[in-house]
């Protein structure tokens, strides 16, 4: 026991004289950290104390890139000289690559930038950020705006109607509602309209006029032209890793009626495990090991995190491609589907010549998706995941569900997609957009909200969700509702 207590005692020492007596947690800083520090810390009370919280602040990226590899929280190898001895600070994030920033500024001597983008973050974080761009969610902007289909769903939910004189109905372009809305979840693309003049303790300063901002949106595009938003999963500025893995974090977005993920977890088992024993779980260590650090996976554990085992033995490696894992798309524009090949999915083009990965009597595009080998290997990629708690046959069950709950929703569908598709042979409605009238508007709901939350809760087991809440019941009634209208005498 002394021999503990004195390695102990050593341990402390040792930091004590590497950091410091006073504040032997935190890194040296730069002097022009420091000088941002001095006027923040008044200004901004709350982004430096949430700083002086995060890991940023109580090391160096030297330090950092010492650790044993599955210890290592930084990817990069050639850490810039000058903030490699250095905790990276205020200074240290913005004012990187000041020459691909338009939204660069001087600011007390000092070249600023006011949006800190994944391209920054990739200074010691390149692996992350190189993956994170080639996802889904990196491109999450442009796969809302440059695919014609989505964008003309977006528009017609968004637009401000109004009525003329006739009574009919009118469609307005409303860019503030899609930015309170789709773009909040998929991103906005932020440029820089000038400099503006403000008056602060210290006299006029002069600082960019941001528009679409601000914004955290996945699929942001930064002034510097680079993708996503790191801090929607790890909230500036304390970047915390705890934050990135706990599920209500990806509730922000993932959420009922659409892409119930969220509300699924918190029905499930996993979920009614992680709300009684989150306090006792470690959200922090790096490797993440499954039965010591977590007894239930969160979200962050199957789509992205690096998990070992007890003895240091790999299960899955970490990613920032939330989709690598994933073989199947649950999310169908009408269909689910094999996982697309590429991120910009507004270039697939299917046999209808349409910009999407199935056509309307579900033919996938499948020069554009995945086959089946690979959808095999990323299955057993998430297979390992779940074996490190459950049987091989609870699992292989497990996924037998949720194949036929992709099987008999698509079958579904194509029930719903073949009535409109007679409304608008009868004239009873217009095809020319396919989301305005009220036929549209159900068979929009069977596959976007009712097919979707089945195939969400077999994936997750939220019974519910798969039930009555937006799943069989509500699905069952939207068909007999569109079988209806369409019959009409």
């Amino acid at each position: 026991m002394k021999t503990k207590v004195l390695n102990g005692f050593s341990a402390l020492v040792i930091l004590m004289l590497i950091y410091g007596f006073n504040k032997f947690e935190d890194a040296p800083l730069s002097e022009e950290t420091k000088e941002c520090l001095e006027c923040h810390k008044s200004v901004t009370p709350g982004i430096v104390a949430d700083w002086q919280l995060s890991l940023h602040s109580k090391t160096t990226p030297t330090v950092a890139n010492s650790k044993p590899e599955l210890q290592r929280r930084i990817s990069s190898v050639n850490i810039p000289g000058m903030y490699s001895g250095v905790a990276v600070g205020c200074y240290e994030c913005h004012s990187l690559n000041p020459g691909n920033h338009k939204d660069n500024f001087e600011h007390f001597g000092q070249k600023i930038n006011i949006v800190v983008s994944p391209n920054d973050c990739a200074t010691c974080h390149e692996t992350e950020v190189n993956q994170y761009q080639d996802s889904k969610k990196g491109y999450a902007l442009d796969i809302l705006r440059k695919n014609p289909v989505f964008y003309m769903m977006v528009k017609t939910y968004t637009d401000i109607k109004t009525l003329d004189k006739n009574n009919n109905l009118q469609y307005h372009s409303s860019e503030s509602a899609i930015k309170q809305s789709c773009y909040a979840c998929h991103g906005t693309e932020v440029t820089v309209a000038g400099l503006k003049k403000l008056e602060t303790d210290l006299g006029e300063i002069e600082v960019p006029v941001l528009k679409n901002w601000p914004n955290v949106g996945v699929g942001r595009i930064n002034p510097d032209g680079s993708r996503g938003a790191c801090t929607s999963c790890h909230p500036r500025h304390s970047f915390a890793i705890e934050i990135a893995r706990k599920p209500s974090t990806c509730g922000q977005c993932h959420l009922e009626p659409d892409v119930p993920a969220y509300n699924v977890y918190k029905e499930s088992k996993h979920g009614t495990i992680y709300e009684n024993f989150e306090s006792k779980m470690n959200f922090s260590n790096v490797p993440w090991v499954v039965g010591k650090d977590y007894t239930a996976p969160t979200c962050a554990t199957c789509h992205n995190s690096l998990i070992t085992d007890p003895e240091n033995n790999i299960i899955a490696q970490r990613t920032h491609n939330f989709g690598s894992r994933l073989w199947v798309r649950l999310f169908g524009l009408p269909y689910a589907h094999s996982q697309p090949k590429t991120p910009r999915t507004y270039e697939i083009i299917n046999a209808d010549k349409q910009n999407l990965p199935v056509t309307f009597s579900n033919i996938q595009a499948k020069d554009f998706l995945i086959d089946e080998k690979e959808m095999s290997a990323r299955k057993n990629i998430m297979g390992k995941v779940c074996k490190s708690c459950h049987g091989t046959s609870w699992v292989n069950s497990h996924f037998e569900n949720l194949d036929s709950a992709v099987i008999t929703t698509n079958q579904i569908t194509k029930t719903s997609t073949e009535l409109v598709s007679l409304a608008w042979q009868n004239e009873l409605e217009n095809p020319t957009n396919p989301f305005d009238e009220p036929i549209e508007q159900d068979w929009v709901k069977s596959w976007l909200l009712y097919s979707n939350s089945i195939r969400y809760a077999a994936a997750m087991s939220g019974p519910d969700y798969a039930g009555f809440k937006n799943g069989w019941y509500d699905l069952s009634n939207c068909i007999q509702q569109i079988y209806s209208k369409v019959n009409r005498k």
